[in-house]
């Protein structure tokens, strides 16, 4: 019957492929950030495909403004050069930057893993050398003109374009260097036979401004290396995170395919073990108590109690699991009403004082007087007694004694109070025996043997009265147990509804 049912479940609720594929997908993500934040190679090698990117990408967006600084010095170098010249300069640069864009946006349209890294940076270090070449022509048009501020405006120009390269190319610090380049041997060229004051100071502060430049495209291509190592480390926890929440669910719901299958397997259970069980403790009672006359070995009766006593205990096994499984699947119905706290305990004090008689075991009971009813299910709290009571007897040795004790919380509820003189548990096993099928080592050595089934029960049930669950104890100090009702269930005495006025006339 489980296996019919389990297929059941398996044809009603298959693995989703969606999300299966899904999960595989988020797993390789995961598995290529963390070979790239791994890298033996170091993070540069790793993350070359990003950086190579990024220089692309930077080329395109900054292609304006390098097409607004070309048309604003061509036109400034207008005022000491022919317009020819110029228009040919700017074009020639104008020319190296369409190559520039040209190769990036053929780049970007690339899949990642058809590019060559080492290739493409080789041609990206070439593009922005033979631009830093173009531009480095403006000094040779400048060479032989004397007229004041040329020197000064081609330099400067020069110096702009330094910034401007080292801004857009600092992903790549070859391109940088390649593009650099061209306008310092410019440079040096331009002021080599120079003496006079004005060309050593700009001379000087040129190589500064260089030297400070190189600098500054080393820091920025550090910062792109940490910037995209953050982002990978981000884009790593985060398809960690979706791929543990894809396990959640794909847990849960293997979870809620186990619970459907558990709760058909016990509903069917229940009634293919009732059945048989009922017929067993029903025939075996009647041959325990020789109704249709005497065995003829006196064998035979001691195996019909044997017998009888095997399924009354299987039967109580298989009810308490059941009531377990309707407390944890919350499917437990309680019927309230106003009952007697004190009441329900002396009725199972009475039930059980036969077998703590036959133990030779003292059961005292206190309770304070005049303890108003409580609103509660009687048979949960009768079965919370019961199952506190009897762990009492079965644990306690014989000539023990148990006591219990009802009465007022101090929030105003009520309590009872069971208490033993047996072997007691340890502390680090009460989890142990509060958990379904746990019993305590000690008490498995010196009492009988339990299903286990008992105090979670009994914690299932007061946790459904929205009540408290103690449990004390020590080796060789006995246990206490203690359950609570909240002061909502309490029902206190109601005042006297006032009088009608033309009664009181009266």
């Amino acid at each position: 019957m489980a296996e019919v049912t389990a297929e059941q479940v398996q044809r009603g609720r298959g693995p989703d492929p969606v999300a299966a594929a899904r999960r595989k997908l988020l797993t390789r993500e995961v598995k290529t950030v963390r070979e790239r934040l791994t890298s033996s190679t170091g993070l540069e090698r790793a993350f070359d495909n990003e950086l190579l990117r990024s220089f692309a990408q930077y080329r395109i967006s900054g292609s304006v403004g390098t097409l607004v600084l070309v048309i604003g010095i061509a036109a400034a170098s207008c005022l000491w050069l022919p317009a020819y010249l110029v228009s040919a300069w700017s074009g020639l640069v104008l020319a190296s930057g369409t190559l520039i864009v040209m190769l990036s946006r053929r780049y970007l349209a690339k899949s990642p893993d058809a590019v060559r890294i080492t290739r493409w940076r080789r041609l990206f270090a070439l593009a922005e050398g033979f631009q830093g070449l173009c531009w480095a022509t403006l000094l040779a048009l400048f060479i032989h003109v004397d007229a004041p501020g040329a020197k000064v405006f081609a330099t400067t120009a020069l110096l702009i374009v330094s910034a401007l390269t080292v801004m857009l190319a600092a992903s790549i610090p070859i391109a940088v260097y390649a593009g650099l380049s061209p306008i310092i041997v410019g440079i040096m060229v331009f002021f080599w036979d120079r003496r006079d004051i004005d060309s050593v100071t700009m001379a000087l502060m040129a190589a500064s401004a260089q030297l400070f430049f190189i600098f500054l495209a080393n820091r920025l291509y550090s910062s792109s290396v940490a910037t995209i190592a953050f982002r990978a480390e981000k884009d790593a926890l985060i398809a960690e995170l979706e791929t543990a929440n894809a396990n959640s669910d794909e847990a849960r719901r293997k979870a809620e395919e186990a619970n459907l299958a558990k709760s058909r397997f016990l509903a069917t259970m229940s009634h293919e073990l009732r059945t048989p069980l009922n017929a067993i403790l029903g025939f075996s009672e009647v041959m325990k108590n020789e109704i249709f006359g005497t065995h003829a070995n006196a064998a035979y009766k001691e195996y019909s109690a044997d017998i009888h006593g095997s399924g009354q205990h299987l039967l109580n096994l298989i009810n308490e699991i059941l009531d377990l499984s309707r407390i944890e699947a919350g499917k437990y119905e309680l019927n309230e009403e106003a009952i007697s706290l004190v009441g329900v305990v002396e009725e199972c004090r009475h039930m059980l004082a036969l077998r703590a008689k036959a133990k030779g075991q003292t059961i005292r009971q206190n309770a304070e007087p005049d303890l108003p009813r409580v609103w509660a299910d009687e048979r949960a709290m009768r079965q919370v007694v019961l199952n506190i009571l009897s762990n009492a007897i079965k644990f306690t040795p014989p000539g023990g004694e148990i006591s219990i004790k009802i009465g007022w919380t101090a929030a105003g509820g009520q309590y009872v109070t069971i208490t033993d003189t047996g072997p007691g548990i340890p502390e680090n096993e009460i989890p142990i025996v509060m958990q379904s099928f746990g019993r305590g080592s000690l008490a498995i050595k010196t009492a009988e043997q339990g299903s286990g089934l008992g105090l979670p029960i009994v914690k299932g049930l007061i946790d459904l009265h929205a009540g408290g669950f103690l449990l004390k104890s020590k080796p060789r100090a006995g246990t206490e147990v203690t359950v609570t009702l909240p002061a909502e269930r309490v029902m206190d005495t109601l005042a006297a509804l006032p009088e009608p006025r033309r009664a009181r006339v009266a």
